[in-house]
């Protein structure tokens, strides 16, 4: 069975001199790696940071450009791969593109004029992100394939201990920029280790793999599915298309940017950040509706309009009808997966897998289709990061099973009790099932530089929510999350855990998130500084 790997590997020998950009760090330039790499001893020389940031996407990128603006460069940005963009940079499956418009998925202090269409494809986002990195001076803290190991709260010295592939380090602050769509989702199928095929996760595409005259199957229905499927169909012999549940899916509204939309983009001053905020403020219609599902009518009949208008077989038709409210399952975008899926190469299979041998797949009808090729299109572990089975709190538990323990819960979806100078972006309960992630990114960007400077202003050096605060805040978003569709939609979807809890979407407007992590809130924090601590 051939397969991809999840991370890229640094290899090679060590760089003798002062690596830069795009290259793997062997420990840091003043202090080198130890011989021992196993654990931080106590007199390990390591480079201490004010603040260390994991992930360099987009939750990274922006907390290391907001740093710099407020005059703080004591800061590195560990990425695991060789190269910055995250999601951006992992998705390059044919067709990837973004479903939010360009002008609103971009930051909001690094507009840009240059986007070709009302939506972004992959590679456009990802040149945005390096373009932007390079234009705010973020390369030079930018450092490539150190994974995080493992982080270690250290209560005597108040700091992190940060243990990467290439060195160790410590650092007052940990910020997280990982967020929830970094590791594939692998299905559990029977006898799926059997097949002797190629089998790739659409996030890691094979693109070594020519698909030309395969049969392919396709496993999974969702936002990438519906994007790559309509890319491939022409290419393929056959594609056998494994559908648990139909997808809600609506007109996509892309066109071509004119010459003169362009021209006025780039010349006339505020016009960029009007189309921003028309485009916010209209997706915050649909919070609306979201929070009322009887009121999504409007919404349903817009996605079953589509569906009728590009599929005229009734009973193919109602295969593709899903039975769940519109918006339970993020409603997706497209005009290519309809007629995509209609070609004679192409086989929906709504039966379940039963079995998976080395060139074939068998279904609860009786069914073996012979195969060649498989593509997971089955999402990612959002409601279990990776990241957090290696980030040790204040009494050693890692996060995962404070997770777990507790429930996946945050406070303003950034920090957590139990674990000192944490920030994590997108945290518990930060996902919106109808905007841009990166209004929700950029508002706890302010609420962690708010913190920072509230830290300094008051000589503080650690400061840790209060568990108090932390369970108001949650019990305030299980009551708003309580009537909304994406708990009463009657699907099943990545929103929520084993439990049928929803540690994922954020329930209302994106205004109140940003209102809320607009200064940090430091009387819901125990606090440490130099000469006492806070109860």
């Amino acid at each position: 069975m051939t397969t991809t790997a999840e991370h890229p590997t640094p290899s090679g020998p060590e760089h003798p001199e002062p690596t830069g950009p795009g290259h793997p760090e062997p420990a840091d330039a003043e202090h080198p790696e130890p011989a021992d790499a196993t654990h931080l001893g106590a007199t390990t020389a390591v480079r201490h940071l004010k603040v260390a940031i994991i992930g360099a996407g987009i939750s990274g990128l922006g907390t290391a450009i907001r740093l710099l603006q407020t005059g703080t460069d004591d800061f590195l940005v560990f990425e695991r791969a060789t190269d910055l963009g995250g999601t951006w940079r992992d998705n390059t499956y044919p067709g990837c593109a973004c479903d939010v418009q360009a002008h609103l998925y971009s930051f909001s202090f690094a507009r840009n004029p240059e986007w070709k269409s009302t939506f972004a494809t992959q590679s456009e986002v990802h040149t945005y992100l390096k373009d932007t990195a390079h234009r705010f001076g973020v390369e030079p803290h930018l450092r490539y394939g150190h994974e995080l190991l493992d982080a270690h709260w250290d209560t005597d010295h108040r700091h992190w201990r940060i243990h990467t592939t290439h060195g160790h380090y410590t650092a007052q602050i940990l910020v997280t920029g990982t967020g929830y769509l970094s590791e594939p989702a692998l299905p559990d199928l029977p006898g799926l280790s059997t097949f002797t095929g190629t089998l790739f996760h659409s996030a890691r595409w094979r693109h070594d793999h020519d698909l030309t005259g395969r049969n392919v199957a396709v496993i999974g229905t969702g936002a990438s599915a519906i994007q790559f499927v309509p890319a491939i169909q022409n290419q393929v012999a056959r594609l056998d298309l494994y559908q648990r549940t139909p997808p809600w899916v609506a007109h996509k509204p892309d066109k071509p940017n004119t010459t003169r939309h362009t021209w006025m983009l780039r010349h006339l001053p505020g016009y960029q950040r009007f189309r921003r905020a028309f485009n916010k403020n209209g997706r915050e219609i649909v919070a609306f509706f979201m929070s009322r599902p009887t009121r999504t009518t409007g919404m349903k009949n817009m996605a079953a309009g589509h569906l009728k208008k590009s599929v005229p077989d009734p009973a193919l038709r109602q295969r593709l009808t899903p039975d769940y409210t519109v918006g339970c399952k993020r409603l997706l975008f497209s005009n290519t997966w309809y007629p995509a899926i209609q070609q004679p190469n192409v086989d929906i299979i709504s039966d379940t897998i039963t079995n998976i041998g080395p060139t074939h797949i068998t279904t609860t009808d009786g069914t073996t289709r012979t195969i060649d090729t498989i593509i997971l299109a089955t999402g990612f572990t959002a409601t279990d990061r990776p990241i957090a089975r290696r980030i040790h709190g204040r009494d050693g538990t890692t996060l995962r099973d404070t997770w777990h323990t507790h429930g996946m819960k945050a406070h303003r979806g950034t920090t957590i009790h139990g674990f000192p100078n944490l920030f994590m972006l997108l945290g518990p309960n930060t996902t919106l099932g109808h905007s841009s992630q990166t209004v929700m990114i950029e508002a706890q960007i302010a609420y962690i530089i708010d913190a920072l400077k509230t830290i300094d202003t008051h000589g503080i050096t650690s400061v840790e929510v209060r568990p108090e605060a932390q369970d108001t805040y949650n019990q305030t978003l299980t009551n708003r999350l309580k009537n909304t569709v994406w708990n009463t939609g009657g699907c099943q979807s990545w929103y929520t855990d084993h439990h049928g809890n929803n540690p994922s979407i954020w329930p209302t407007y994106t205004y109140r998130f940003r209102r809320q992590t607009r200064h940090f809130d430091l009387l819901n924090y125990q606090r440490a500084t130099t000469t006492h601590t806070t109860p």
